[in-house]
């Protein structure tokens, strides 16, 4: 049975006014900017410090974003990204071909080879990225398989970064949406997400986006019962000037080896 999903952010949403709002990063927000600082460190400790790496890396929800696989693409040999809405992939493929009025994200994979020990190295790391982003794809995940017809293998690792909380309009629709990201993984395979606590909507531009309001326990039990063990869950109270929420969550799980 398919779950509730927000159905206008296809003729609603709007790229370029999320990147302006939530990822500028030298002028934008002090709330913003520590957001993203707090993803790229957990990032950074799961993917370069923890080890964590292998073959195929599925990103879920991606969004028009690219900031959430800077890590991963030094940690696996290919990813690939998806997302609901077209105009979303449209962004992203606008950047990854370093098309005339890509947005700019030189400042926080700056800020992400820093945490690597070499902030120089920002446009080989974007160089890197580009190369290991194989494919973009299409994505629901109230529906099964999330990524219809597209033959992918399983993966190593399903990241899924600030998504499933807006895609998602219930707790139940929730939980199924994250059994089916556990599908994707090979046994043994590792879920790493973030999502905001205590959301209720956000704002791009004069729209506002509603969404599934969370907390630590329903994520963490939402994992679990997807066939996933935690093994970090590291919570924080930032908050989001332009979104009502209470804090964020960040969870690394692994799939069960004998799923």
């Amino acid at each position: 049975m398919e779950g509730k999903i927000y159905k206008d952010y296809e003729k609603e949403f709007s790229p370029r006014d999320y990147l302006d709002t939530f990822y500028n990063f030298n002028s934008g927000p002090v709330a913003e900017r520590e957001i993203v600082k707090f993803s790229l460190q957990n990032l950074y400790q799961t993917f370069s410090a923890g080890g964590l790496r292998g073959d195929v890396l599925i990103d879920i929800g991606s969004g028009p974003t690219i900031y959430q696989l800077l890590a991963a693409c030094e940690a696996f040999r290919e990813i690939i990204v998806t997302d609901y809405t077209p105009q979303n992939l449209q962004e992203l493929q606008k950047w990854l071909k370093k098309e005339p009025g890509a947005y700019d994200w030189s400042s926080i994979v700056q800020h992400a080879c820093e945490l690597e020990g070499d902030r120089s190295k920002w446009q080989e790391k974007e160089a890197k990225l580009r190369r290991t982003v194989t494919r973009v794809l299409k994505c629901d995940v109230t529906k099964t398989p999330p990524l219809g017809s597209a033959q992918v293998p399983l993966a190593d690792c399903v990241l899924t970064f600030l998504a499933m909380e807006c895609a998602c309009l219930d707790v139940d629709t929730y939980r199924a949406a994250l059994r089916r990201l556990a599908d994707l993984l090979k046994p043994g395979g590792h879920l790493v997400t973030m999502v905001t606590l205590g959301f209720q909507s956000y704002m791009v531009g004069p729209k506002k986006f509603p969404g599934v309001y969370l907390e630590r326990e329903t994520v963490e039990k939402a994992v679990q019962d997807a066939g996933c063990q935690v093994l970090k869950c590291n919570c924080t109270p930032l908050k989001y000037s332009q979104a009502l929420c209470e804090g964020l969550c960040f969870v690394v799980a692994r799939k069960s080896p004998s799923a």
